[in-house]
């Protein structure tokens, strides 16, 4: 028997890995280190299998691709890109002349703003926190509840929202065609057609699925191209942990760190001051009452700060809510009959994580 269990591990190597990965103390010890070096020394495909839910269709972690990829109807052209990028940073897109995309995508905060809401139109407030737009062309769903769809049709919702650029698509595309530059700019990218809405929106896109070239720069992306010394012991840990006990792939994975979809994180704040019931506000259905899209944890570590409404200045301490498995609201009296009381998605657990496991896990998030 003990001679078939050894062909068994010789012939599948990553039966002793699996072994010796069950075996981790936490910290790890010497050895342990040495397994987790063994087993996420080869590519992603044969990393040890994630703990994640059986209905979820995830799939493996990988480096980006240069750029996000581009629709039939709006294939990439560095004329195109060259024209969003000078669209993106020219506050003419606004009302007021003072407003530009990157006033809320900043680059030296990762294409956030780091403010928990961000200033719009006479420096109205809005409600939610502006994430990140350097993954933006890897989602079919933009904005926190979806409503955005593509890149191309979400690209003038900013211009024409009251509290944030307060324009409108027929004064702008007046305003760029009585400018001395931007004629000309437009024809050579679109070549023939008059200059509109719909130029404008697919230059803007063209121009932010570049940005993915920003998370192409980081410590994860050198070790998933074979630099296996770019992430130190700790954050190996804390990748491993990111796979299998922290249970984050069961939302985040795949290159974007992110399965595009609607999850109540117990967050909505039923009935309080931050209320907001996220996806329902835009379906209408009562499942997706505090559902919000899951963001992508590429630069998550200068992002913040963090959750739909910009509450948690702290990214230590999303984790601790995390490990905890996520607030779990329970109705006040009268409202045990509410139909729109929000659950918390089922696929958050109390995680149990230690205090070295949960640095762990975060000096590995530092990394994306």
């Amino acid at each position: 028997m003990k001679s078939l269990i050894l062909t068994l591990l010789l012939a599948v190597p990553w039966l002793a890995h699996a072994d010796c990965l069950q075996r981790l103390t936490s910290p790890p010890d010497a050895a342990g280190h040495a397994c987790l070096r063994e087993a996420y020394g080869k590519p992603p495909e044969r990393w040890p299998a994630p703990h994640v839910d059986a209905d979820v269709q995830w799939t493996e972690l990988g480096p980006l691709p240069e750029r996000a990829p581009a629709p039939a109807q709006n294939p990439f052209s560095e004329a195109k890109a060259s024209l969003g990028e000078k669209l993106f940073f020219d506050p003419r897109l606004s009302r007021s002349g003072q407003i530009a995309c990157a006033s809320c995508h900043e680059p030296d905060l990762a294409f956030a703003d780091g403010r928990r809401v961000s200033f719009g139109h006479d420096r109205a407030a809005g409600r939610r926190n502006a994430p990140s737009v350097v993954m933006s062309g890897f989602s079919e769903h933009l904005f926190w509840d979806g409503r955005g769809g593509t890149l191309e049709s979400q690209a003038l919702m900013p211009v024409v929202d009251p509290l944030e650029m307060a324009f409108s698509i027929e004064q702008l595309v007046r305003r760029l065609r009585a400018s001395e530059h931007y004629p000309g700019l437009f024809a050579a990218a679109f070549g023939s057609g008059p200059l509109d809405g719909g130029q404008i929106a697919a230059a803007l896109a063209t121009y932010q699925r570049t940005l993915v070239r920003v998370a192409r720069n980081t410590r994860f992306e050198r070790f998933l191209n074979g630099r296996r010394d770019a992430l130190s012991d700790q954050q190996l840990h804390g990748l491993h942990l990111f796979r299998t006990r922290a249970r984050c792939m069961n939302c985040h994975f795949g290159p974007a760190m992110s399965d595009d979809q609607f999850h109540n994180a117990g967050m909505t704040y039923y009935g309080r001051k931050y209320q907001d019931l996220g996806r329902h506000e835009i379906t209408g259905k009562v499942e997706d009452v505090g559902r919000f899209r899951t963001p992508s944890l590429r630069l998550v570590g200068r992002t913040g700060p963090w959750i739909h409404n910009g509450l948690f200045p702290d990214l230590n301490g999303v984790l601790n809510f995390y490990n905890v498995g996520m607030p779990r609201p329970k109705p006040a009296p009268g409202m045990e009959n509410d139909p729109l009381f929000p659950k918390t998605s089922e696929r958050l657990h109390v995680l149990g994580l230690d205090s070295e496991e949960l640095r762990a896990l975060r000096s590995f998030l530092d990394t994306l």
